[in-house]
């Protein structure tokens, strides 16, 4: 269940209440009694972390590549440092 973070417009008192999202909005202040709580918005408190998300597999850049470069040696079986040399 998300967490929705409310204030109330008449005394400022700021409070979170964990609620369905069928759940009606939170109207009347816990603090004053006023039916002045207003819904805020805010950001997200989580990070998507590991492969398969956009951070680590669809951005450009240095890193990127050297991910890229160092995993497929890994699967061919050579290092970067040392050159493969194949006969003609």
């Amino acid at each position: 269940m998300p967490i929705y973070e409310y204030q109330c417009a008449a005394c400022g008192h700021s409070l979170d209440a964990i609620q369905k999202m069928s759940d009606s909005p939170l109207v009347e202040c816990p603090a004053c009694g006023q039916p002045q709580l207003q819904k805020l918005i805010s950001a997200a408190g989580f990070r998507l972390k590991g492969s398969g998300w956009y951070e680590t597999d669809f951005k450009g850049g240095a890193k990127k590549k050297e991910a890229a470069s160092t995993s497929s040696d890994a699967a061919s079986g050579t290092s970067a440092s040392t050159p493969s040399t194949t006969k003609s």
